[in-house]
């Protein structure tokens, strides 16, 4: 059945009394009066991290010292908390593990892969991945392909180029983002993936925009790999640890070249020969960051404790909810639309293009209202459904038609560019 939508402000109250989700708000810690667009690219601060924060730097740390590798589970941490998020992406037991980043966790997914496919079918030497893909992942696959040398390229789909016609009898390894940086546009993980299968190649899914805001299912969708961080709709902390999840078919077939003591079979024997653990420990590299790790389970155990089908229907309604009052205001500004309109299409966040993007996207900082901006002219409005409301929306759009109809963005304070947008 079709959601009706509030048509007021005071509807939007009433329809964030009656949110099932509302009571989520009150884990994280925002500033009064400031509406939070951003969480696709830094998620807000669970109350509890704080708290979890003091006991390792004072008890753990402070007091256990060395002990608590042992005595405070340190040495477990990538996969206990893989375990956790498991159960968000639609992994099994022992199938995740936390550590790294996610340009790593690439590096290493392509890295298995392409020895896996040298094992089958040395001709396949072409990574394909997206022109539009986030660039880090481009940027990746280039440098494997460098590496490698031996005829390794990087093949880039694009508008004139598909994922059909470009997956020829030579590619070993595609690479996708479920959910795009960019547009919000989501791919379709389970038909592309048995696309890919059927064309001889790998996939490894990058899911940065789809963890903890889309339902996802690797199992289900015969994935291979799939890598990712924590830090936006998971909530785990600027630059926390990223994710891997390995398809258990491949755990002992191949393993990764960035062999470090954490992935050895028996990392404490000091053994002077590398022998990979069994299954997805083998792919750790080096000592983890236990701070930051620890941090990733306060903004994991929120997650867990709302349905996804609620967060991804609220999702769904809020984005749906932006994008109507936009339209329904645009009259003649050069606004955009360059999110799909179909659910199945939409990832949780909803972009538009201007030709003054960066500074109306400024303008609208200086408001309280945080967004962000990419290239090239993309305001880009991150939808959280755990800590936001459908009068965070209205009010985000009164202000963003606020700047739009009286130019506000036109002053010389929004137009001079910071390092990080």
């Amino acid at each position: 059945m079709e959601t009706v939508l509030p048509t007021t402000r005071d509807a939007c109250l009433a329809a964030d009394a009656q949110d099932s989700l509302r009571n989520f708000r009150t884990d994280f810690l925002l500033p009064e009066g400031l509406i939070y667009l951003d969480g696709n690219s830094l998620g807000a601060r669970p109350r509890t991290s704080l708290a979890t924060a003091t006991r390792v730097l004072e008890d753990e740390w402070g007091t256990g010292l060395i002990r608590s590798w042992n005595t405070a589970g340190w040495f477990d941490l990538p996969g206990r908390l893989g375990n956790k998020l498991a159960t968000l992406i639609g992994a099994g037991p022992d199938e995740v593990v936390i550590t790294d980043t996610t340009s790593i966790n690439l590096f290493k997914s392509l890295a298995a892969a392409i020895r896996i496919q040298q094992s089958l079918d040395p001709a396949r030497t072409v990574i394909l991945t997206e022109r539009d893909n986030f660039p880090t992942d481009i940027y990746m696959a280039e440098g494997i392909a460098d590496f490698l040398g031996q005829g390794y390229s990087v093949r880039l789909i694009d508008e004139t180029l598909s994922l059909q016609e470009a997956l020829g009898a030579d590619v070993a390894v595609v690479a996708l983002s479920h959910v795009n940086y960019r547009t919000g546009a989501m791919w379709d993980m389970t038909a592309t993936s048995k696309q890919i299968h059927d064309a001889g190649g790998l996939v490894v899914w990058d899911l940065a925009h789809a963890a903890g805001a889309v339902p996802v299912d690797l199992r289900g969708a015969g994935a291979d790999f799939a890598v990712g961080c924590t830090y936006k709709y998971l909530n785990g902390g600027p630059g926390s640890p990223a994710f891997i999840w390995v398809n258990a078919a491949h755990h002992d077939r191949f393993w990764q070249p960035l062999s470090g003591w954490w992935g050895h079979a028996r990392p404490f024997a000091m053994e002077d020969s590398y022998e990979p653990v069994s299954g997805i420990g083998r792919f750790l590299c080096g000592t983890q960051p236990v701070l930051s790790m620890a941090l990733v389970e306060c903004g994991l155990d929120v997650s867990l404790a709302a349905s996804m089908d609620a967060v991804r229907a609220k999702s769904l309604a809020l984005t749906d909810l932006f994008i109507a009052l936009v339209s329904a205001r645009r009259g003649e500004h050069p606004l955009e639309l360059i999110t799909p309109m179909e659910h199945e299409r939409r990832g949780s966040h909803v972009s538009y293009a201007h030709p003054d993007g960066y500074a109306i996207m400024q303008a609208l900082i200086a408001r309280g209202i945080i967004g962000d901006y990419r290239e090239p002219h993309v305001l880009r409005f991150g939808i959280t459904p755990l800590y936001l409301g459908f009068v965070d929306v209205w009010d985000a759009v009164e202000a963003l038609f606020d700047i739009l109809d009286n130019r506000l963005w036109d002053a010389s304070k929004f137009q001079e560019r910071l390092a990080v947008t």
